[in-house]
């Protein structure tokens, strides 16, 4: 017999786990509850034995406005200065809700904060060629904020990673229009605008509601595996680039020189050239001059001009001969040594021999050569 089968007595179901309560009634159990809540909310039972306990119409008014309280306070919320508010009623857009407190049914419309002043940022790295087909890694960072909540909520699904995507997009558009020397060393600067400026016309083509505020290229190098052979090239380019600026240091130090030296050569040139043109005008006008001279006295000019030619020939030397009149005997005055030994003389008590001293000792000796002669004249005529 099964243990659900009648049997237990007063016809009660047999328990197999030794019980003699069967599982209770709901319809019992239910019609307990509703006469609980019409006692708690001043209900009376139907009249007649099967009527069940019922909500009076007061009870039902205080629930109703009891659930609309709360339902209308569920809709408060505040947006603070940062903040802009997206509206959906019915998953339409209906508005965007400035700062402030402000409310809105729910459970009707969705509201999405966003925060429209806070500065957002991704980066990634990317491996990519050039335009001289070298290969370059790039670490790219983009900074942005939202400009169209609206755009940003509604018109893309995940904005953040399109503009992950378009950044990569620029990226390899911009740097595989440039050459490796320019990634690497000062066109980064030009390369990081270039990418802001086409990103954010992809950006605005999405209409991701996104502005691109600043693009930096944070670190640009060729590969691992190229690295040790491109310091090889930076060191030569280095030492190429000293040697060029040593070179251009020694040109600006002879160049200069050589200029003036030449400059100068020009104007000793020009000195020498006025000073012999004035020279040849002189002497043309000294000749004229002498000319008109020579055709009023031939004798005496010709005269004037043999001494002043002795004079310019003997005014060159050292060396004075006096010539002995009535005899052949010319003395020799060696007026260059007395000079240097007066000169050399440093013992005090030294006689200076200037051109006083030599003209008087010229006269000593003619006058010494004169009597000379004239003894062996007289010493002729005895005989």
């Amino acid at each position: 017999m099964a243990w659900n089968e009648p049997g237990g007595g007063n016809n009660k179901p047999k328990d197999p786990w030794g019980g003699d309560q069967g599982p209770p009634d709901l319809d019992e159990a239910l019609k307990k509850l509703q006469a609980k809540m019409g006692g708690l909310f001043g209900g009376g039972g139907s009249s007649g034995s099967g009527g069940t306990p019922g909500f009076s119409g007061a009870a039902l008014a205080v629930l109703l406005v009891v659930a609309l309280v709360i339902w209308a306070a569920m809709g408060f919320y505040q947006v603070d200065q940062q903040e802009r508010g997206v509206v959906l009623r019915f998953g339409k857009y209906l508005d965007t809700v400035q700062p402030g407190l402000q409310w809105n049914p729910p459970l009707i419309d969705e509201v999405t904060l966003l925060n429209v002043t806070k500065v957002r940022s991704i980066s990634f790295r990317e491996i990519m060629l050039t335009q001289d087909e070298n290969i370059v890694e790039v670490k790219l960072s983009v900074q942005y904020v939202l400009d169209n909540p609206v755009d940003f909520v509604l018109k893309v699904r995940t904005p953040e990673r399109s503009l992950q995507h378009a950044a990569q997009s620029a990226l390899r558009h911009v740097v595989g229009g440039t050459s490796m020397d320019m990634v690497l060393t000062e066109g980064r600067a030009q390369i990081a605008v270039d990418v802001q400026q086409r990103l954010q016309e992809y950006i605005n083509l999405y209409q991701t509601g996104i502005l691109i505020s600043k693009v930096t290229i944070d670190e640009s190098k060729p590969p691992t595996q190229v690295q040790a052979a491109f310091d090889d090239v930076i060191k030569a380019r280095e030492d190429e680039e000293r040697l060029q600026n040593e070179a251009q240091a020694y040109a600006n130090g002879i160049v200069p020189e050589a200029r003036g030296s030449a400059q100068r050569q020009i104007e000793e040139a020009s000195a020498y050239k006025e000073q012999v043109i004035a020279n040849a005008q002189g002497e043309a006008e000294r000749f004229s001059a002498l000319l008109t001279e020579y055709r009023k006295s031939p004798e005496v000019t010709r005269e004037r001009l043999y001494l002043d030619a002795v004079q310019a020939v003997l005014s060159q030397t050292n060396k004075v001969l006096v010539d002995v009149e009535g005899g052949n005997n010319v003395m020799y005055l060696p007026l260059d040594k007395l000079a240097e030994r007066s000169q050399s003389s440093s013992a005090p008590g030294a006689i200076k021999v200037d051109s006083s001293t030599i003209r008087e000792l010229t006269n000593a000796v003619n006058e010494q050569m004169r009597r000379d002669a004239a003894v062996n004249d007289g010493r002729r005529g005895g005989r």
